[in-house]
This record gives C-alpha cells, structure tokens and sequence, in this order.
C-alpha cells in the first residue's frame, strides 16, 4: 500500500474542533490498553558500522526480509518506508533506527510476547543479512556524517529547519533510540493528573533507564546523552511544560501550546510540504504561506499534533518519552513502570502525594540533571536513587492491584525487575556500561556490540 493520505478529515472550522481532538481520546476504564514503542540501532555485524536504507544489507532488506511474517509494506515514492501487522507497525527513524510501534495491549504480559516475538522476527532476517540490532539511548561510537539518512520526505524537511533551532537536532534525528509508552485516560480531569504525575516523575524514569553514556568514543559525560541532547535541539517544541502544573491546564490549554508550536509539513497526495516555521494559527485563517487560501482539516492537526516533543505528548493518549532504549527487560520494564503508576487510582494518589509540593524550579532541576548525574543526582537533601526506590515501589503496588495473572501465575511485577535491582543497587544501565568499557572491556565496543545485541 502507499502512504496513507493525509489533508483528509473533517474541515476545522472552529477552534473547538481542536479541543474536541484531544477530549476524543476519553475512554472508559475497561478500554483502557498500553501501546509500547521502542527503537534500535541496526549495523553490519562484522564491521560495527550502521545500516544503510539500500543494498542487500540494508535497511530496505529488512523491511523486505520481515514481509514473510505478514507484515505489509507502506510505500512512500517507490521506497517501503513501514510495515503494518494489524494494529501494529514497524517505522523507521531519521537514521535507520528501527522502531516497533505495538498494538494497543491489555496486559503487560501480552506487551512482553509482542516485544519478544518482534526481536525474534528481526534476529532472523538480520542474520541472514550479516546484521544485528542493539538497544542504546545513543550510538556509543558513530559520528554524524557516518549515519545514512532514511528516504522520508518529512525527515527532510527536518533536517534542513532542525539546526535553525537547536545544535544537537540532527543528533536526535540520527543517533538516538528511545522505548516509550502510551496510556488511556477516562477524562479530562483524569488525563491533567497523569499528565502532571508522569511529567514530574519522567527525570525518575530518565535515571532508571539512563543508558547512553557515550558518545564518539568516549565517556560522553552523561548517564543519558539521549536525555540531553534534547535540551538543545528545539525550545519551541521540546521540554518540561510548566502551564501543565498551572490551574486551568486542560485539553484548551494543550491545544492553546500546539498552536504556539512553529509547524514543520502539511501533507498532500503523498507529498510533504515544507511549511517550517509557520503558523497553524494562520493556517485556521486561509493564512497559511504554504497553502494560500487554504485551510486545515483534523488530520492536519492530528499530523502537528506529533511534531512536538515534550517529555510527556499529549494525542489521544498520553505519551512517555524520558527513557533511553535497552535490552528487551528494559522494554518490558517501562511500560509496567507507567502502568504501575497510572493505571490504579490509589497507585496515581500516592505519586501524585509524592511530586504535588514540587516547583517549577525542582522540576527544572531535575530535568537538566538527571541526564548527567543519573541516580546519583542529589534532590532536595536525597539522593536519587532513594526516591527512584519509592517510586518503583508504587509501581509495584499498582500492578499488583490490577490482579493480571500470566499462565505460570505471575502477576505483572515481574516485569519490574531491571529497576528493582537499579534501586537496590544504584546502578542504572549506563554505570553497567561505563565499568565494563573502563574493566574488562579495556576501552573497545566491539564487545558491547557483541555482549548486548539482541
């Protein structure tokens, strides 16, 4: 199939329709669902070195390779750029980071299978094509100009409008994976306190899954590069949000920020438009330097609404976007850490009980800390780690008060497991990394590659 169209939907003609948007996304407990997504970097097993989209190694030839599991290709120009499997679909990132976007699931049993099965499928074809995938928050030793870029009209326009804003844009493009989470909310009050909770707590989520420690070579300076690099790579769509802690923060008041943020694209006949820096507000007035005369519809909302990047992103569903990707418990790990947190009422009471005194300045600290100092960051006379444990314990509570039970009887704290021993020990994944490259490793990464590829 090719790109699905976009510019279609309902007409926008009034402010309310983008409200409406967002409150569409209400849905009762018992439809609530998690949705896990996560990225790895692909390379030549023999040669350390990324893939690139064309040739028999390539990124092309996995999408191609994965077809056999009855995955189907979504073409842009002549070039598959995705696969769809039912509510599922494989992506690819700026730099041929492979991304799993998973269906919405009901338990964390059925996410854990899903992840499970996905690397198994791509172990296959990349062995076959002399590849392998990893998951890091960065490229421990790639630079820039070695990544290849992938053939996407929207990553074009990106790339040109990235570095107007921010140094480290096309950093965030090429050389970083992330393993987000996406969540239901019944309503609006419903979704302003998971919002709040999970936007204060995602510096705590940064530091349990800090795993990118390097950077070309070398100790980058930081437990989650990853982290950082977004701190530098676009103000106007990046960051922590501070009106979401404001009295009157809502569905008008998300849609209020979108307005603000500067658009990249409106898309049409299978074609981006390069709108970079304009204004949806002059879009809704036929305004619009790109499209003269023309006005928006939903689905050109719904495609602004992704070129945000907040740390927590508001669709339908709530977004967490602080985690460095990882070995497959890590995958497993953040959503059950989320869902522990959210998902019970009780669980989401007392986490709000523990960030609902916090500033707007505690929150500025702890974003443009954690990324450097990980659980070892100091916060209001306590180090890290401790309130990390606090936080892992809610999680714990939440999930086992959701009763779900695997065929063996496990409820879904076992999938807790990597951050219960980061909390005991104080140690995330980046610290692993750092002592085996600076020990045994003796300063090479041909055995991270080797030791933790999938």
């Amino acid at each position: 199939m090719s790109a699905p169209p976009s510019g279609g939907g309902t007409l926008i003609e009034d402010r309310r329709q983008l409200i409406e948007y967002f409150a569409a996304g209400n849905k009762p407990r018992a439809n609530w669902r998690m949705g896990t997504e996560h990225e790895k970097f692909g390379y030549h097993t023999k040669t350390l070195k990324p893939l690139a989209y064309d040739g028999p190694d390539g990124i092309r030839a996995m999408l191609e390779g994965l077809r056999r599991f009855g995955w189907e290709p979504v073409v842009e120009g002549n070039n598959p750029i995705a696969l769809l499997r039912g509510k599922a679909s494989i992506t690819l990132e700026p730099g041929g980071q492979f991304e799993l976007s998973g269906a919405p699931l009901e338990t964390l049993h059925e996410t854990a299978a899903e992840n499970a099965q996905h690397i198994d499928e791509v172990k296959q074809v990349a062995g076959e094509i002399g590849a392998s995938f990893i998951g890091l928050g960065f490229a421990p030793e790639w630079r820039r100009e070695d990544m290849h870029w992938m053939p996407k009209g929207r990553y074009k326009i990106m790339r040109e409008y990235m570095p107007k804003k921010g140094k480290l844009g096309l950093d965030m493009m090429l050389r970083t994976c992330t393993v987000q989470t996406n969540l239901d909310f019944d309503s609006e009050a419903d979704m302003v306190k998971k919002f709040r909770v999970s936007l204060a707590l995602q510096p705590i989520a940064t530091a349990l899954f800090a795993n990118s420690p390097f950077k070309e070579g070398k100790d980058a300076g930081f437990k989650s590069y990853r982290s950082h690099i977004w701190t530098d790579t676009d103000p106007d769509r990046c960051g922590m949000l501070p009106f979401v802690f404001e009295n009157g923060f809502g569905f008008e008041r998300y849609a209020d920020y979108m307005l603000d943020v500067p658009m990249y694209f409106v898309y049409r006949d299978g074609k981006y438009i390069d709108a970079s820096g304009q204004s949806f507000r002059d879009f809704l007035k036929g305004k619009l330097p790109a499209r003269p005369g023309e006005k928006p519809t939903i689905n050109d909302w719904a495609d602004h609404v992704t070129t945000a990047f907040p740390e927590v992103r508001l669709k339908r569903y709530l977004e967490m976007r602080g985690a460095d990707s990882g070995p497959l418990p890590a995958l497993d790990a953040l959503p059950a850490l989320w869902v522990g947190l959210l998902y019970d009422q009780s669980t989401l009471d007392a986490a709000w009980d523990l960030v609902k005194d916090w500033s707007v300045a505690d929150h500025d600290y702890l974003r443009a800390e954690t990324p450097k100092t990980g659980l070892a960051t100091m916060f209001r006379g306590r180090i890290l780690s401790e309130l990390a444990r606090d936080v892992v314990e809610i999680a714990h509570a939440g999930l086992r008060a959701r009763k779900r039970l695997d065929a063996s009887g496990n409820d879904e704290t076992v999938y807790l497991a990597p951050l219960d021993r980061a909390v005991a020990s104080g140690q995330a994944p980046a610290d692993e990394l750092l002592a085996k490259w600076q020990g045994e490793w003796k300063g090479s990464f041909a055995a991270l590659f080797r030791e933790y590829a999938y």
